[in-house]
């Protein structure tokens, strides 16, 4: 049961467009990205992408570090293998 609600939250987390593209951006990412470089790019508000950004720290999948009044974001280092392999389904 627990596997299949860590499975059910994490398709959740991904489910929508605007998060889907910047989890596939991060996860094809040599280096951290911050919420500005997802703003151009997607064409949405600072506002909405932070509020994206937080789901995908919620379902754990991504973590950060303040640099300054900067914030970087890239994928969590300690992703369990079947979350991984997960995302990556996902993604394609």
């Amino acid at each position: 049961a627990a596997w299949t609600l860590t499975t059910a939250e994490l398709r959740k987390a991904l489910a929508g467009p605007t998060r889907l593209t910047m989890r596939a951006a991060l996860w094809k990412a040599e280096a951290t990205g911050c919420i500005c470089d997802f703003t151009g790019s997607m064409d949405r508000s600072q506002p909405t992408i932070s509020d994206h950004m937080g789901k995908l720290k919620e379902a754990g999948l991504v973590e950060f570090e303040k640099q300054g009044i900067w914030i970087y974001y890239r994928i969590r280092q300690d992703l369990r293998e079947s979350t991984r392999q997960l995302v990556a389904q996902v993604i394609g």
